[in-house]
């Protein structure tokens, strides 16, 4: 799915935002400066169908925050640790630990949530000498949105990011943007799909030019009263999937997700 029909997606999906339990929508008489109003978690592992035995295993634990909430906006602190696990030194063989902390301050505009972001991440290898940093800081903009439509959910996001500073790496800009798409075939299950693209412009510093990552999702989403649990399939072109080598590699995928409702 191309950015163009992101932003297509989100404009005619242009219906107010389903009300979550971990992040109510606040009623007319809430206050306008509301302290720790919402926050959403998630767990994922998925196996790789990967010919390289670095890449058996993808694991990801993260979740955001909203610290502040303001009128019709909010500031938000984000995070995620992703593990990667091959076969290379044992059966369950921990080689990479990464990490993404980001922050960002919203508002609504016309229908949309659209805000600034400052996101940092680093890559670390586990069980292997690495003395070389790498690592990228970048600040840019978010537009979202998410809504319902009868039994249809959509939510969609886009980031476009301007690099301030890196370490190792050639990143200059970068564009990441995916849709979630959820058809409920009951109150507490629904079939699921996601299309995510992912381009980094680069600075030619490693005599490569913008590369283009994809990621796609079909599966199914179960409900309880406090969390969620969604199983999938997926095919996904990662960019740079080792921290200290360049280039891309492309993967089918089978896991679960575990979510706060």
């Amino acid at each position: 799915m191309r950015p163009a029909l992101l932003a297509l997606a989100l404009a005619a999906f242009a219906v107010p935002a389903a009300a979550q339990a971990t992040n109510p929508t606040p009623a007319a008489d809430s206050p306008q400066l509301e302290l720790l109003p919402g926050y959403a978690f998630h767990m994922s592992a998925q196996h790789i169908g990967s010919d390289d035995e670095r890449y058996v295993w993808d694991t990801n634990f993260g979740g955001e925050l909203d610290l502040l909430k303001y009128g019709s906006g909010r500031a938000t602190f984000e995070a995620n640790y992703q593990a990667v696990l091959g076969e290379e030194l044992r059966r369950f063989d921990p080689n990479q630990g990464n990490y993404v902390l980001a922050g960002v301050v919203s508002g609504t505009v016309a229908g949309l949530e659209v805000g600034v972001v400052y996101y940092h991440q680093s890559r670390h290898l586990s069980d292997r000498p690495k003395v070389v940093a790498v690592d990228w800081n970048m600040l840019g903009g978010r537009v979202r949105k998410e809504g319902t439509r009868g039994r249809f959910g959509l939510a969609g996001r886009a980031d476009v990011r301007r690099t301030l500073l890196n370490s190792f790496v050639d990143y200059s800009w970068e564009l990441d943007s995916d849709v979630h798409l959820r058809y409920a075939l009951h109150p507490r299950a629904s079939v699921i799909a996601m299309s995510g693209v992912r381009l980094l412009g680069t600075d030619g510093s490693r005599n490569r030019g913008t590369q283009a990552g994809v990621r796609e999702e079909g599966g199914i989403r179960i409900e309880g009263r406090g969390a969620a649990v969604e199983v999938f399939v997926s095919l996904e072109r990662r960019i740079d999937p080792y921290p200290l080598e360049f280039g891309t590699t492309t993967w089918l995928g089978a896991g679960f997700r575990l979510l706060s409702r």
